[in-house]
C-alpha cells in the first residue's frame, strides 16, 4: 500500500511518525457513460459559465462563497499554509474515552495509521495502552486543506483513524411521523422482541457478501457469452396488513434461524 499523506501521532510529549493508509476500498460495480450508436466514452469538461469556454486545470482557483455570487479566491498554496497554521501535519490527540461513548454517525472514514522506522516502539507502547484500556483518542487532524476531528482505536495490530463529522454537521432528527402519540401493546413488543431474539447472533464479516455486485459481474459475463439476460423470479409480496398477524408470520419464519 502506498501512503496517502504523512506526519505523526503527537500524544503527551510523546512523538509518533507514521503514514496514513486508506483502510477501505470500494468494490461496487462501475459503469461508464457511453454514446449508444458506438460505445464512445462521454467526458465532462470543465467550462466557465461566464462564456462557455474550457478552462485548463492550471487556470481553476478556488473559491470561498462569502455571499451569493461573491467569493474569496484562495490559492492551494495558501489553503496548505492556513491548514499547518493548525495542525501542522499532527494527528493532535487530546482526550481518550472509553469507545462506546461515540455515535457511529460520527463515523466518515476509516484509515491505517503505521508508523515510520524511528517511531515503532512508540507506537507500539500506544498501541498497547489502547488495546489494555479498550480506549480511543480524540483527535485533530489536517488531511488535503480541510481539518476533521478524528479518532484513534487498536485494532488487530494497528492503530485505526476514523475521520468524523463534526457535531454541528449532524443533523437532528426531526419526523412528523415520529411525533404521532401512538399505543404499543404489551403483545406486540413481545412479538417484536421475539423475532429479535430469533436472529440474534454474531457478526461475522465473511460471511455477507454483495449480491448485486456478483449478479452484474454474472450478468456481463452473460452478454460476453451473447447470451440473452433472463430475470429471475421473484415472490410476490404476502399482502398482510394486519400487524399482530405480520407479527406473528415473523416469528414463526425466523424460529430457528439465527443471523449469520
Amino acid at each position: 500500500m502506498r501512503s496517502i499523506w504523512k506526519g505523526a501521532i503527537s500524544f503527551g510529549l510523546v512523538t509518533i511518525p507514521v503514514g496514513l493508509y486508506s483502510a477501505t476500498e470500494s468494490k461496487r460495480p462501475s459503469f461508464r457513460q457511453l454514446r449508444d450508436s458506438d460505445h464512445s466514452r462521454i467526458r465532462y469538461k470543465k467550462v466557465a459559465e461566464a462564456d462557455g469556454e474550457e478552462v485548463p486545470n492550471e487556470n481553476i482557483v478556488k473559491g470561498y462563497e462569502v455571499d451569493k455570487e461573491r467569493y474569496v479566491v484562495f490559492t492551494s498554496s495558501e489553503l496548505q499554509d492556513i491548514m499547518k497554521g493548525i495542525t501542522g501535519g499532527i494527528v493532535d490527540v487530546v482526550q481518550f474515552v472509553d469507545r462506546d461513548e461515540i455515535d457511529p454517525i460520527y463515523f466518515r472514514s476509516s484509515y491505517y495509521l503505521a508508523p515510520e522506522k524511528t517511531g515503532v516502539k512508540a507506537y507500539r507502547i500506544l498501541l498497547a495502552g489502547l488495546e489494555e484500556r479498550g480506549m480511543v483518542g480524540i483527535a485533530k487532524v489536517a488531511i488535503r486543506e480541510r481539518e476533521y476531528l478524528a479518532t484513534l482505536r487498536a485494532e488487530e495490530g494497528v492503530i485505526i483513524m476514523e475521520t468524523m463529522y463534526w457535531p454541528d454537521e449532524i443533523r437532528e432528527p426531526h419526523f412528523e411521523s415520529l411525533e404521532e402519540d401512538l399505543e404499543i401493546r404489551e403483545e406486540e413488543m413481545a412479538m417484536a422482541t421475539m423475532i429479535i431474539d430469533n436472529l440474534a447472533g454474531t457478526f461475522d464479516p465473511s460471511a455477507w457478501n454483495d449480491e448485486s455486485r456478483e449478479a452484474v459481474e454474472a450478468a456481463a459475463a452473460i452478454k460476453i457469452e451473447g447470451e440473452e439476460i433472463v430475470a429471475p423470479d421473484v415472490p410476490e409480496a404476502t399482502g398482510v396488513v394486519d400487524l399482530m398477524d405480520a407479527l406473528r408470520a415473523s416469528v414463526e419464519a425466523t424460529k430457528g434461524k439465527k443471523a449469520v
